[in-house]
Parts: C-alpha cells; structure tokens; sequence
C-alpha cells in the first residue's frame, strides 16, 4: 500500500455511486498495493501463493471446504503449466484464482516489455489450465517487490495488484527456523479489520513438510474465535458492505 494511504475498498462510495459494477469496484483499488482492504467489520481474507509443488494442497482444500471458507489462491503460469489439474479443483472448490506471473522472477530486474509478457504469460496459462469464472483480475507481485510504476504497469493491464498484510513465512520450513506456532502467531499478530493473510501451497526444494498446511486449522479456529469472519477477495468487486 502506498504509505500514508489505506487500499481503496469495492465497497467505497466511489464504486456504488459509480454504477459501473465490477469495472468500478476494480479501478477503486487501482493505484496501491492494497495491503489491507477497507472494513469496518471483523473480517479478513486467506491467501494461498503456488510456484514450486502441491505437496500441501489436499489438507488445505480439505480444511477450507470442512469449514465453508474462501480463499483466493495465487498461481504462476509455470504452476499452471505443470499442474493444471490443480487449477480446476481449485475453481471447483469455489476459490478465486489470481495471476501471480509467469515465472516469478524479480520485476525490478525485467524490462517494462518484459513485466508485460510475465503477466499474460500467467492469464493465458491460468485460462488454459482450465481457471473458467475462478479467474480474478487480481495479481501479485513476485517477492512483493513493488512499485508505483510497476502497479501502474499491472493497472494499464487490467489487474489491480493485492498483496498482503502478513506472510505466516510457513514457506521457510523448519530447515528454514520456522514452526508452526511461529506460522500461526505470524498470522494473528496481524489480525485486524481488513488484514490479508498469505501462505504457501507447496515447499521449497530440500524441505520436508508444508507448514501452512499445518497451521491453517489452528490459524482459521483462532481466527473465528476472535470474532473475526474470513471473506473472499472477489467480495470487493461485487459493491456490497463488509
């Protein structure tokens, strides 16, 4: 999110007044990283980000769909490629789908052309993979390496970029000195109106077990606990009150 500003919501008067639907709601979070999205309810939304394996996805399917919860699950095109039937249980299961580029690379290092192609390198594949109406216009950056110009470049496409309140870091492995205690408490410190949470489908090369998968039952009871509901992304496209 650009300091000082908190990402615009779909639920701001600019996009109910607007009488422009989902267009409207999509441009209103134009223009930031929208690290939070606006609520004044206890709300917040799961993230799930996919580029190496899958080796987490059926505890995590499995304990989303036990709890009627939504997510919005953040793919590379490369992901796509390899395992396209992951994309359609995901859209099956009623999760969004969103473009997380092609290859992951660092933005910073690609040209303005180059940033261009990672990201409908993504929406292709995503689409061929079988992603259908699962399909969000939303992305996130590689690394959540971020720039005003960057975002403009993702905006100009179509996209409005989402990134994330907190990262559990589920995604280090305890080869990598996390835990699951630490995953969870990651997520909760961070937990107010609005908060995005981020984690990890599969693991890195050399480790041994998906913490986030782990740690999600303990994260959504604690999360629910606290008064809080979990809300899909694509929530903020529709116009309609948190």
């Amino acid at each position: 999110m650009v300091p000082g500003r908190r990402a615009g919501a779909a639920t701001s008067d600019t996009c109910r007044l607007a009488g422009e639907g989902e267009e409207a709601c999509l441009r209103v979070l134009f223009g930031s990283e929208n690290r939070v999205f606006r609520a004044d309810e206890r709300v917040a939304a799961v993230t799930f980000n996919a580029a190496w394996n899958d080796a987490g996805l059926d505890v995590i399917l499995g304990e989303l769909a036990r709890r009627h919860t939504p997510a919005t699950f953040f793919l590379t095109g490369d992901f796509a490629d390899r395992y396209p039937e992951v994309v359609r249980r995901v859209a099956a299961a009623g999760h969004g789908l969103g473009n997380h580029s092609y290859s992951h690379p660092y933005f910073e290092d690609l040209t303005a052309d180059g940033r261009r192609r990672e990201v409908q390198a993504a929406d292709r594949a995503l689409r061929a993979a079988g992603a259908g109406g699962a399909l969000t216009p939303f992305f996130r950056f590689p690394y959540s390496e971020t720039s005003p110009a960057q975002i403009r470049e993702v905006n100009e496409l179509g996209f409005a970029d989402i990134e994330f309140t907190t990262d559990t870091n589920g995604w280090m492995g305890t080869e990598g000195g996390m835990s699951v205690d630490r995953a969870v408490r990651r997520a909760l410190d961070a937990l107010c109106p609005g908060a995005i949470v981020q984690m990890h489908v599969g693991t890195t090369e050399g480790q041994s077990e998906v913490i986030d998968a782990k740690a999600l039952p303990r994260i959504l009871g604690a999360i629910a606990a606290r008064g809080y509901r979990v809300i899909d992304l694509r929530t903020l496209l529709a116009g309609v009150s948190l």
